[in-house]
């Protein structure tokens, strides 16, 4: 039980009767009629230990009682019966003391005479129960049905009261004399006298939730801001009536509700103020009593909405004179009678020009068309649908996966076989049928049935010879939603759709063979009938019964063929006509469509009286638990269960409270709609999800979050002074001079009130400035020099920063000191670093924030703190230099940096004219400089683009050779306009063509003898050109040096290459190379480097210091890879809970341990093994299981002070639905693995942390998941950084978006991002901070990059043909590697593995040898044909579905799509197929999908990578990975921060 409280309602008498001394045979006394008044004439009651609840009306009347023999309650037969309530209570468990508890389900209130009743009724009359009581502690359905007792007509109903007012669910409880009964479910007869009292309840709850400061409510909130608030928790429910104002319902209630909470005040654990004292809710206990005088409630027309009425004249409550026996009775049954009416209106209201109406068949109609009842049964192992779409993100129904399904059932939830007309062909809304499936699961390859199979429903046309021998995954279904017949020529395609995917419906299982043919038949049936009517001139001339006329004539051989009668043709037409009638509303033809056939169809329909449900609007789908019976059988195969994250306690206090306060539609209005890409025709991309991304080349991306606070202004105020001079003095003398002989000072007196260096200021506006220095100019004003604090929702953080904290920045100011407004208190906080100083840390913060709470309850003003830098145009926050903060000696960082951005800005040519400053780089005659392509674009084709062939086209940076610098005479101020250089050009392999790009180094040129002159403006960086024996060896491929060689010279004119002269000078050998840093402040790139002086690689002193890396969510370990290549980590331990992706990182990574287990359990298993249980919240089964665990692994697992680095990608797939969730938000946060992925960090406090995830990780849930994963990271006292990358621009030939947050000690320096090296068709993926001012972690190379992009031949043009199925492990590599990529990607491997390709039928096989082999192709080159399958069958080449669903699809382009040996990839999936999402998987000369080898090439990983299980698994593993590239490149930036901080700490 929670927490405890008395029951605040008392009676006019108290039981004592126990177990022992009741006597269930002696009737019972009359009783008085209990009321207030009466309380205290009474003993008081025995002390109940029960939970807080509110009071309960009083007045009860006693009656006996005569139970009506016709009762509408429902009997369970399974349920044992008995007659006496005593009795039950002896029988079902529960504790007894001090009165027995007990729940009860399936119950119904009533009176004497059997009638059910309203709980409020209670206060005019006798009430009894009949139901189910089971024990107190909620247990199995099937120990329910063990242990429950069923009891009729017991009682009387002693009281009522509610509970759950902690925990945010109401709890309604009943009491008789013996027991009190936890009301938890009536019967479905019930529901609807029952609802009324819920959702009152409910209310009481939520009002409680808001102004109670326990559940981090406020009492202070105004009566309108309450009601919002309610209104908007409440807006979900569907028990609310259609077209009923929300606010006016809960204004009506308000007496109700404050009687409520008034009467918790009484609890003796209750502290927060009084509710009897809250302005808000005697305001709402006013309202309500005007609504009663003048109206219940704005219902809509049609509603009876009167006043309270007695014997027709109207009852006026308005003068406080407590109501008696005559007006309770007539309010209840007013309130009621208003409630049902509504309640009718919401299942009467009118349809909209969107909805229609869908009428059902009734199942005793088609009985006689199916077989016997049978059940559902197999033998063979089946997976949880959710486990296969474990990826799943809230979608559009459209935006489905799609499989097919073979050997297939259709049942209901007590497993019996079920048709599936009895589901109706589009979500309806209050649907009462629920029908599951199992079947085998394969790609969708566009087949269809033919319909001139009449056996076992129909034959595939993609030559299965039947869903028995597929090979696929066996599976159960949730709950199918909907349903759709398409159909063309010969085939017809059935459809059916879960929350999680489409299925097209293969061959059913013998089984349900039988219940299958039905609806075949009715689809040839319908197919027919619009055949018949194009046949006829005019549609409309065949009425129904002429049609029904006319299939009665229909020969016995004609698949149509009904019945000779026209009267069972007629029967049968209109029993189905639900499948008949989507037919003809899907038909293109509108004159069909409106025929007669169809009204008289529907009138006939109509007639059988039918069920008719509203068909819902297109819904928004999300993910909700599998409800399938199977999922309680056996054999399945185990699911994974979402367990709650085990959580720290500080982590689980930053989510948790923000959870428990947080409303997603508080957000502001038309701020939902900023939350976009700017990519008009981009796919949402998932870590798990298979969709390709379709960039918008032209337009740049950006991934915005909510907040828009504006960042206060800056600049010298212009208030007048309104102080005189004796209101402001120096204290002390001057303790130094400016560069400009002004004096400084230390402090200063503002009307009485000190200023010092290093303390903060409010001026205009609000806003707060820290104080860096004091001075006076020469005509004596004096002034202070201070830097912007913003407060924290004026951040990123928006509004998850908390309210006391300020965060200092760049942007400083002199403003007068008579512009001060006031001193406020900003303390400058700087707590010890590590793991161990958690506890102390924690203890610190848990005093201070009681003090401040303290402070805010005493009305004193607020005291900020500050710990951190926030740099906007860096994407992050940074420690503070404290020791260069406040110093007052006129010297200041921010200006520091201002002056240092205007001194690259300064464009100046040397005095001999053979150099120049420009960009913050120095160029010199004889210098290697980066030309933009565009300077050169006579030498430019025309670029079409596509999906997967986006960077066809694109150029790399010109590499030329300043020769000369021309200044002009006339100018006065040079510019980099007006400066021209002239500068010979070399020429790239690419140049020449595509075969020389392809069979030559990367890093080539070839001299030349043309020369050009361009302007200073056209130079975008500068790069070394040395001879081929000078470069230094890197095996990886991604480059960091900007450095080529040449070794030939090119001859444009004649085409010609030849051996570079001796002669010819290059750049020479160099052991540091060219500054890489100040090479990237081009084109929008954000800074990079707090000093690139610092971050500058030194190749004298290589870094010695190897982190020790815990790797979670490790997967077959690609971002490990990459960051153990850098040199910088070494991955010590992982943690991944598949177990074929565990085995393939042990199997590339031996000397880590890696731990094949729930992340969840090995977090509770550390913290238990170093005595941290007190810290740590998991769940009991996380407990258990973490018990379970062998010492050998416990004692292998890490502990705080072993692990410098944590890194990894938590899945997130929950996230971008959440703000659709309106209950229990926080309880689904709670299943999600990123709150144990920052617990990890937050216990072990490594150096370093590095979280991936997708890109639209910053925009998940109107992006307050990543806002959180920032401050928590910034509440343990990390420096934070933010971005998003593009892994194309670095060393793959693929389209991968990937979001970063870096997190670095505040003793460490923070990485920086790594330089995108290769050109790649994406935009500039920048982030939305606040206001208008956005970051991007990298510019976009679309424009140019130091090298060309990777192809798809670059990739695999050098692996040997395969065929369809091709399922040889290992074979022999054939040809020698050609391209640069292959060199290297290959490294030393001898033997070719995993050179596998997933079988596709002999339909796709035909279909993809027909798809032409050129750049671009898909199934829109397909012939429209047929084709004669090797069973003889005849089908359509182009899948029927596509062509018929183009429109809403955006012409399915690539599907059964050929990738471009000159393009790049699509985004690397993990389970490639034509028909998927991301449909073009086909080789581009090779009739097949590609292979596992050739889609991990795709991602980076080197020839020698391993991966493990069957075919899936290994595409799976490689979908999920981090591009090895990618994460190579991070680790380089990563080791670079490293050194900066040796080198740093040795100065």
């Amino acid at each position: 039980m929670k927490k405890k409280g008395k029951q605040v309602k008392q009676t006019t008498e108290t039981s004592d009767v126990t177990m022992e001394d009741a006597n269930p045979k002696e009737s019972p006394k009359p009783k008085p009629k209990r009321g207030r008044q009466n309380t205290t004439e009474n003993p008081p009651p025995v002390s109940r230990k029960m939970p807080k609840r509110a009071a309960s009306c009083t007045d009860f009347k006693t009656k006996s009682i005569r139970l009506s023999e016709k009762s509408s309650t429902i009997e369970n037969k399974k349920v044992k019966i008995v007659d006496e309530e005593i009795a039950a209570l002896s029988i079902v468990p529960g504790p007894n003391n001090p009165r027995p508890n007990r729940r009860l389900t399936d119950f119904i209130l009533h009176d004497s005479e059997g009638n059910p009743q309203p709980v409020e009724m209670l206060e005019v009359d006798d009430l009894f129960i009949s139901g189910q009581i089971l024990p107190l502690e909620k247990t199995s359905e099937k120990e329910d049905k063990e242990i429950g007792v069923r009891c009729e007509g017991f009682g009387r109903i002693e009281d009522w009261s509610i509970s759950g007012y902690e925990d945010g669910s109401p709890v309604i409880w009943v009491s008789t004399e013996l027991a009190d009964y936890d009301c938890v479910k009536p019967s479905g007869s019930y529901k609807k006298h029952f609802a009324l009292f819920q959702e009152k309840a409910n209310a009481c709850v939520e009002v409680y939730k808001r102004l109670s400061k326990s559940s981090g409510g406020n009492p202070d909130l105004s009566l309108d801001e309450l009601l919002a608030a309610i209104v908007r928790s409440l807006s979900g429910s569907k028990n609310f009536p259609h077209g009923v104002s929300i606010r006016d319902l809960i204004v009506s209630w308000g007496s109700f509700i404050f009687d409520q909470l008034v009467s918790l005040d009484d609890s003796p654990e209750n502290a927060d103020r009084a509710f009897v004292d809250l302005p808000v809710l005697t305001a709402l206990r006013d309202e309500s009593k005007k609504h009663e005088e003048f109206g219940f409630v704005n219902v809509p027309n049609g509603v009876t909405n009167a006043p309270l009425k007695i014997n027709g004249e109207k009852v006026n409550k308005s003068n406080g004179v407590e109501e008696d026996e005559d007006m309770k009775l007539a309010r209840v049954l007013q309130e009621n009678e208003n409630w049902q009416s509504l309640k009718s209106k919401k299942r009467q209201k009118p349809v909209n020009s969107s909805s229609k109406l869908y009428i059902q068949i009734n199942e005793d109609e088609i009985a006689n068309d199916y077989p016997l009842p049978a059940y559902y049964k197999t033998d063979i192992q089946e997976t949880d649908e959710y486990i296969i779409f474990d990826d799943f993100d809230t979608v559009d129904s459209d935006q489905l996966p799609r499989s097919m399904l073979h050997n297939w059932s259709l049942y209901n939830c007590d497993s019996r076989l079920i048709s599936l007309e009895l589901l109706p062909m589009k979500p309806c809304a209050d649907i009462d049928v629920t029908v599951f499936g199992s079947g085998v699961m394969t790609a969708d390859d566009g087949s269809g049935f033919c319909f001139d199979d009449e056996s076992g429903g129909g034959r595939s046309s993609g030559g299965s010879n039947g869903g028995q021998n597929e090979d696929g995954i066996p599976i159960y279904l949730s709950a199918i939603k909907e349903w759709m017949i398409e159909f063309g020529s010969s085939m017809v395609f059935i459809s059916i759709r879960t929350d999680m995917a489409w299925y097209r419906l293969g061959k059913p299982s013998k089984q349900y063979a039988p219940w299958y043919q039905t609806v075949l038949k009715t689809a040839r049936l319908a197919i027919a009938i619009i055949t018949l009517l194009k046949e006829q001139t005019r549609a409309s001339k065949l009425s129904f019964s002429e049609v029904i006329k006319r299939l009665s004539e229909f020969d016995k051989t004609n698949p149509a063929h009904i019945s000779s009668n026209p009267a069972i043709v007629e029967r049968y037409v209109v029993v189905h006509g639900q499948i008949i009638l989507q037919q003809f509303a899907e038909f293109p033809d509108d004159s069909i469509r409106r025929c007669a056939f169809v009204s008289g169809l529907e009138d006939k329909m109509e007639q059988r009286h039918h069920t008719k449900w509203l068909v819902k609007k297109k819904a928004i789908l999300t993910k909700a638990e599998n409800l399938n019976p199977r999922a309680a059988m056996g054999p399945v195969i185990s699911k994974r269960k979402a367990m709650p994250a085990t959580t720290t306690r500080l982590i689980n206090r930053i989510w948790g409270e923000f959870y428990s306060n947080y409303s997603p539609e508080e957000v502001k209005e038309g701020e939902g709609d900023s939350v976009i890409l700017k990519e008009e025709d981009e796919q949402e991309e998932n870590e798990n999800e298979d969709i390709e991304e379709n960039e918008n080349e032209n337009e740049e991306e950006k991934v915005v979050l909510v907040q828009e606070s504006e960042k206060p202004k800056s600049g010298i105020k212009q208030k007048k002074s309104t102080l005189s001079k004796t209101d402001i003095s120096w204290v002390g003398k001057p303790i130094g001079k400016m560069p400009d002989g002004k004096n400084l000072y230390k402090s200063v007196v503002i009307r009485g009130e000190v200023v010092e260096l290093g303390s903060s200021v409010i001026l205009d506006e609000d806003s707060i400035y820290y104080v860096e220095y004091l001075f006076e100019d020469s005509d004596s004003r004096k002034f202070v020099h201070g830097r912007l604090m913003l407060r924290g929702k004026e951040t990123v953080l928006g509004d998850i920063a908390s309210e006391r904290e300020v965060f200092l920045t760049n942007e400083c100011m002199d403003f007068e000191v008579d512009d001060v407004i006031q001193p406020v208190a900003v303390e400058i906080r700087s707590l010890p670093w590590g793991h161990e100083y958690r506890k102390s840390n924690a203890n610190f913060d848990k005093l201070d924030r009681a003090k401040a709470e303290e402070r805010k309850n005493k009305g004193l003003p607020v005291e900020y703190f500050c710990r951190s830098l926030y740099w906007a145009e860096r994407g992050g926050f940074f420690s503070l230099k404290r020791d260069r903060m406040g110093v007052g000696n006129g010297i200041c960082d921010s200006c520091g940096i201002v002056e240092g951005e205007k001194e690259k800005e300064v464009f100046e040519v040397n005095g001999s004219t053979t150099g120049f400053m420009y960009m913050g780089i120095e160029y010199n005659v004889d210098d290697f400089v980066y030309v933009g392509p565009h300077n050169f674009d006579r030498d430019e084709k025309g670029n079409e683009t596509y999906k997967g062939g986006r960077n066809v086209g694109l150029k790399a940076y010109v590499i030329c050779q300043l020769l000369n610098v021309e200044s002009p005479k006339s100018s006065k101020l040079d510019n980099p306009n007006s400066v021209m250089v002239q500068v010979r050009r070399f020429f790239r392999p690419e140049d020449l063509s595509l075969d020389k790009a392809y069979q030559s180094d990367i890093q080539e040129v070839y001299y030349s003898e043309e020369v050009h002159k361009l302007a200073v403006s056209s130079i975008e960086g500068k790069c070394e050109v040395r001879r081929k024996k000078d470069l230094s060896s890197q095996n990886t491929t991604y480059i960091t040096d900007h450095v080529f060689f040449c070794e030939r010279l090119y001859d444009p004119t004649k085409g010609s290459l030849k051996q570079l002269p001796v002669n010819i000078k290059l750049s020479p050998p160099k052991e540091t190379p060219a500054n890489e840093a100040a090479i990237r402040k081009r084109k929008g790139k954000s800074k990079e480097g707090e000093d690139d002086v610092e971050m500058t690689e030194n190749k004298d002193s290589v870094s010695k210091i190897i982190l020790k890396t815990l790797d979670i969510f490790a997967g077959c370990g690609g971002l490990s890879e990459g960051l153990t290549k850098a040199g910088a980590s070494v991955t010590k331990w992982a943690i991944e809970y598949e177990e074929p992706a565990g085995d393939a990182f042990r199997l590339n990574h031996p000397e880590a341990l890696a731990f094949v287990h729930n992340c969840n359990v090995i977090l509770r298993a550390i913290m238990t093994a170093c005595g941290d249980v007190d810290d740590c919240i998991s769940t009991t089964e996380a407990d258990e299981q973490a018990a379970k665990l062998d010492e050998e692994m416990i004692k292998n697992l890490p502990r705080p002070g072993q692990v410098d680095f944590i890194n990894g990608g938590p899945p997130c797939q929950g996230f971008s639905g959440m703000n659709r969730f309106n209950q229990s938000t926080w309880s689904k946060v709670q299943c999600e693995m990123i709150l144990a992925f920052l617990s990890f960090a937050e216990y072990f406090r490594p150096k370093y942390f590095l979280l991936e995830n997708v890109r639209n990780f910053v925009s998940f849930n109107k992006g307050q998941t990543f806002r959180l994963a920032l401050a928590s990271l910034l509440e343990m006292g990390y420096q934070v950084r933010f971005g998003i990358l593009e892994a194309g621009a670095f060393g793959v030939s693929q389209s991968r978006k990937r979001a970063f947050i870096w997190a670095a000690s505040p003793e460490e320096i923070l990485p920086e991002w790594p330089e995108p090296m290769h050109v790649f068709a994406s935009p500039e993926l920048r982030v939305s901070l606040n206001g208008n001012s956005q970051y991007a972690a990298a510019r976009s190379t679309a424009s140019g990059a130091p090298f060309r992009a990777i192809t798809v031949r670059d990739t695999i043009g050098d692996l040997p043909p395969v065929g369809n199925g091709a399922s040889n492990p290992t074979i022999e590599y054939k040809n020698e590697p050609v391209s640069w990529f292959q060199k290297r990607i290959r490294g030393d491997t001898s033997v070719l593995t995993d050179h596998i390709s997933k079988e596709m039928n002999e339909l796709n096989v035909i279909r993809c040898q027909r798809i032409p082999k050129r750049p671009g192709a898909d199934w829109r080159d397909l012939p429209e044909e047929k084709v004669k399958l090797s069973t003889g069958q005849m089908v359509d080449l182009i899948p029927w579905c596509l062509p018929n669903t183009a429109k809403r699809h955006n012409q399915w382009k690539g599907l059964f799509g050929r990738l471009d040996w000159e393009g790049n990839f699509p985004t690397s999936i993990t389970d490639p197929q034509p028909m998927g999402k991301v449909g073009m998987c086909f080789h581009p000369d090779q009739d097949r999908i590609l292979t596992v080898r050739e889609c991990a090439r795709s991602q980076g990983f080197p020839d020698g990578y391993k991966f493990s299980g069957n075919i899936q698994h290994k595409h799976k593993q490689i979908g999920n990975a981090v591009p090895p590239p990618l994460a190579y490149a991070l680790g380089r930036k990563l080791k670079e921060a490293i050194e900066a901080k040796q080198k740093q700490s040795g100065n």
